[in-house]
Formats: C-alpha cells, structure tokens, sequence
C-alpha cells in the first residue's frame, strides 16, 4: 500500500471530522472532488487506484485537473476554485505527516485560485417587502405558514441555512418576540423582531 490511501483516510477522519467537525455537507464535498481527482489520476497516469502515490499527484497533473474541470466537465470558476481549496486542504494536511514529499506539496499549494466576480448583494425595498407579504393566503394554513417565514426571515435578517435549522426553542416571546440562531462561522446571537417595519434588532 501506498502513503496516499492511509494519509487520506487519516485526513478525513482525524483532521475533518475530529479537529474540524466539518458539517457532513462538507465531508461530501470534499469525498466528490477526491473522487474525481483520483478518477482523473487513474486515467492520465494508468495507476490502479490502490497503487496511485503521494508523488503522483503533483502540480502539473492538479493543474490539469483543474482545467479538465473547467473545459471538459463545464464547471464554473467558483466549482473549480471549490475543488482547489478541498485540494489544499489535504495538501495542508500531508505537509505535516510527510515531509518526503514536501517539495511536490508546496508546488501544489502554490496552485493559485481563479479570480471570480462577486455577486452584488441586494436587498428588497418596502414596497417588495408588502408585495411579497401581500402574495400569501392567509386564510389558508399554508399562507399563513408562508406568511410567518417570510415575515420572521425578513425581520431577522435569516439565512435560509438558519431558517431551516430553527426549532421551537429557539422562539421566545416575552418580553419582545426573539429568536436565537447560529449561522456560519460559529456566529451565534440572537434576532428581535416585530410587525412592524424596521423593528428588527440584533444586540450585542
């Protein structure tokens, strides 16, 4: 066997899951690149899988996986930059556990991301707000459940992630309507509300 099988298992089940507590999206994410990086290795460099080496995966063969990516599979810059970082995330990782190869890992760490145009951010005026709210059938219990989302996502300033994620508890009333969330980056805190326009608070 060779070092790459046992240092990405190690990565993925020490470094994601223990030190990282990566979500299982992540994980996913990051098995659905390996997998296609290592199909891609397989082919270019007729290497059984059980037999591909540390060694093998070097600069010039990400570099070209990456393009591959691009020209052959039709994904975007933002997919290939998504890929990249997953790459270097292990490379990373096997920088510290196999200094043999630390050579070919810098090369590889040193492959740069693409430069991608941000999205603008937008946000939907009063009017928006009334027309959107105003869509929904109150005197069914699917508008009314509607209603409450868009109400409670508009006030608090919600993420759908967080949305999704909300439960029960998390909804207090007294003394003013709250609810407690946590989103990415591990920011928790808490959001007020109220019917009223631009009553949404956030404090602290």
């Amino acid at each position: 066997m060779t070092a790459l099988a046992p240092a990405m298992q190690a990565y993925f089940t020490d470094r994601l899951q223990t030190q990282r507590g990566a979500s299982p999206n992540t994980i996913a994410a990051y098995c659905q690149t390996f997998r296609l990086l290592l199909g891609f290795a397989v082919k270019r460099t007729g290497t059984k899988p059980s037999e591909l080496d540390i060694a093998q995966l070097d600069a010039p063969l990400i570099s070209a996986f990456l393009n591959h990516l691009e020209k052959d599979r039709g994904n975007s810059a933002r997919t290939r930059n998504n890929r990249l970082a997953a790459i270097h995330s292990l490379f990373t990782y096997m920088a510290l556990r196999h200094p043999e190869h630390a050579a070919s890992v810098q090369r590889v760490l040193a492959i740069p991301h693409k430069r991608t145009e941000r999205n603008l951010v937008t946000y939907l005026t009063e009017p928006e707000v009334d027309a959107l709210l105003g869509a929904c059938d109150q005197t069914t219990w699917t508008g009314r459940r509607d209603h409450a989302i868009f109400v409670l996502t508009i006030q608090a300033g919600l993420r759908i992630s967080e949305l999704a994620a909300l439960t029960c508890a998390d909804i207090r009333s007294p003394p003013a309507p709250t609810c407690t969330r946590s989103g990415k980056d591990a920011r928790k805190g808490e959001r007020r509300w109220s019917r009223e326009p631009g009553a949404c608070s956030s404090p602290g």
